[in-house]
């Protein structure tokens, strides 16, 4: 569970290092693990877990190519049986990497006022801050909508196919890579409302088109638009 077993229950961010060894080791992880994640909804939420699972270090990670939609829609076997493996040892890692793949507000403030590429992967309504979540989805408090400034638009979406499976290599690059003008060894920051889309972003640049320097920022707009006297564009 991404709330309750990823992210600290008070304050807003994610869990020790100790508590991230005593997941893995709860469930049978190593550190030699190879762990598959998949999901619903093109695998947004499959893809968080992968970043965060990266946060701490553990590089043995896969998304399975169209997760559970996919899945079903082929009619393959499902099961309710919860699977249960021997308890680990898991090694406390030494720190998150955050430095790495993480970004934070000033980071991404100083990445808008330099030029530097910004992907905003919400909707077109929440870019151009008609709305401030997404439809049927809760409402996290934010008091402002639009984008940061020089931010471009880029859904989520846009880089899955119908099944939910992830576009050709050559149509992620045409649209990342030209469209976006995004290129090797440039830091890029992707951002979305709460970091759960733009970690599905963040996998693709990352692992599907090998870009390097690539941060998801994760407090997005519900820190962005409720933080006093950061700048704030509205447009189309």
């Amino acid at each position: 569970d991404w709330r309750a077993d990823l992210q600290d229950r008070l304050i807003r961010d994610y869990i020790t290092p100790d508590k991230f060894a005593e997941l893995c080791s709860r469930h049978g992880i190593t550190p030699e693990t190879t762990c598959i994640f998949y999901g619903d909804k093109g695998n947004w939420w499959a893809t968080y877990a992968l970043w965060a699972f990266r946060l701490f270090g553990h590089d043995k990670v896969k998304v399975l190519n169209g997760g559970r939609d996919k899945w079903k829609a082929e009619g393959r076997s499902m099961t309710r049986e919860v699977p249960k493996f021997p308890r680990t040892n898991y090694p406390v890692p030494a720190e998150r990497r955050d430095a790495e793949i993480r970004a934070f507000a000033e980071e991404a403030l100083q990445q808008s006022k330099a030029g530097k590429p910004l992907i905003d992967v919400r909707s077109p309504g929440e870019f151009r801050g008609e709305i401030t979540h997404m439809p049927e989805y809760p409402q996290e408090g934010v008091l402002r909508g639009g984008h940061i400034p020089g931010a471009k638009s880029v859904p989520w979406k846009t880089a899955v196919n119908d099944d939910s499976t992830f576009k050709s290599a050559a149509e992620l690059a045409k649209i990342y890579l030209d469209g976006c003008d995004l290129k090797p060894g440039v830091e890029t920051i992707v951002y979305c409302r709460i970091g759960e889309r733009s970690s599905h972003t963040w996998f693709v640049l990352t692992y599907l088109l090998g870009l390097e320097n690539v941060r998801n920022y994760d407090g997005s707009w519900t820190e962005w638009g409720n933080r006093v006297g950061m700048p704030i564009e509205r447009s189309s």
